[in-house]
């Protein structure tokens, strides 16, 4: 079976990581997260694409492209996770497996945080273990991806 393909998708304002409230997500930079993210893709024989945006057009318009260049979608889509039917909406198009990522636990933030309109939609949700949900998302989507061609 050729190598997997997996989407890495990066919200709004994840790029600042590393020195945005260090007391939530930690004090990693964005591309020393990337880094781990590209290491275990390499350790688990996988092709991994990252990207992040600021804008909410441009994940649109990933999500839609991954159905021709990805098996898998993990996401953490920032603050649009609680408000963005766009972005919730593609993922439900593409109906690629897609696990959503919170570096923080949302559920123990602020009530705003509480609700994500995407977890409904995606396979699963790891919330508040850092840069290590990056990781273990990567893990469980290769599992699924490939369950789902058993």
């Amino acid at each position: 079976m050729p190598s997997l393909r997996v989407l890495v998708l990066q919200g709004p304002n994840l790029n600042l990581i590393g020195s945005r409230e260090p007391d939530f997500y930690g004090r990693e930079t964005f591309d020393e997260i990337n880094r781990k993210i590209k290491a275990k893709a390499q350790e688990l024989g996988v092709e991994v694409k990252i990207l992040q945006s600021n804008h909410e057009g441009d994940l649109v318009d990933a999500i839609q492209e991954a159905r021709e260049t990805a098996d898998g979608i993990i996401i953490n889509a920032g603050a649009l996770t609680h408000y963005s039917y766009a972005v919730r909406d593609a993922l439900t198009a593409v109906r690629l497996p897609t696990v959503e990522v919170h570096l923080s636990n949302i559920h123990a933030r602020e009530e705003f945080r509480h609700r994500s309109v995407i977890a409904p939609v995606v396979m699963g949700q790891i919330v508040g273990l850092g840069s290590l949900g990056y990781l273990l998302a990567l893990e469980a989507i290769c599992q699924l991806i490939e369950q789902s061609h058993r």
